[in-house]
């Protein structure tokens, strides 16, 4: 099991990678979870898969086992900005506007991290440390971009496997149904954790 981040600059070093997690969200977001999204050829993309953001997998040659998306809070493409301030300010159907008890923050410091996904058949024996490796690298990536702090739309079982890691996870939103999944907007602090 190896982990691999992602981006514009170094996608061309990892083969089919890139493309194959696009196509393993495809099917956990659109043929698992019935979600209706971006997608050709069997992959799924939305306007947040640009050159600002970097893409955390967990792989086990081209094969890919979890996934999640990191897009800097600064970001802008279009009227686009990231995930969680969009759905705020009204511009994504899918998810509701009230997401966020206070404003959508704006910082170098802070990232945004969505479409976290453990892959179909990965199986019950692996798939605690897929999560695991999952989590322990997007920090690690978070923390070379020069993040304190992550804010993401997540499912709510993410936050015990972030304490099993001494991830601080605080909830900054209600719990909401999206595609019949209880999810949560969590602020994820790793300032203290920094080394």
């Amino acid at each position: 099991m190896k982990m691999t981040t992602l981006s514009f600059a170094n996608m061309h070093q990892h083969g089919a990678l890139f493309a194959n997690m696009l196509r393993a969200r495809h099917r956990t977001f659109i043929e698992g979870m019935h979600w209706e999204l971006p997608n050709a050829d069997g992959m799924e993309f939305d306007q947040y898969d640009t050159a600002q953001s970097r893409w955390v997998c967990v792989h086990a040659g081209d094969r890919v086992l979890a996934g999640v998306r990191l897009t800097p809070t600064t970001a802008r493409c279009g009227i686009y900005s990231y995930m969680v301030r969009d759905a705020q300010r009204g511009l994504l159907d899918a998810i509701p506007a009230h997401l966020l008890d206070d404003t959508a923050p704006i910082a170098a410091h802070i990232w945004d991290a969505n479409r976290l996904f453990v892959a179909e058949g990965v199986t019950t024996d692996i798939r605690h440390a897929v999560q695991l490796s999952l989590m322990g690298h997007m920090v690690r990536s978070a923390r070379e971009l020069g993040a304190s702090t992550l804010i993401g739309l997540l499912p709510i079982a993410v936050p015990r496997l972030g304490r099993r890691l001494g991830i601080d996870m605080e909830p900054a939103g209600p719990l909401m149904k999206i595609g019949g999944v209880s999810h949560r907007c969590y602020f994820v602090t790793m300032a203290s954790k920094m080394h």
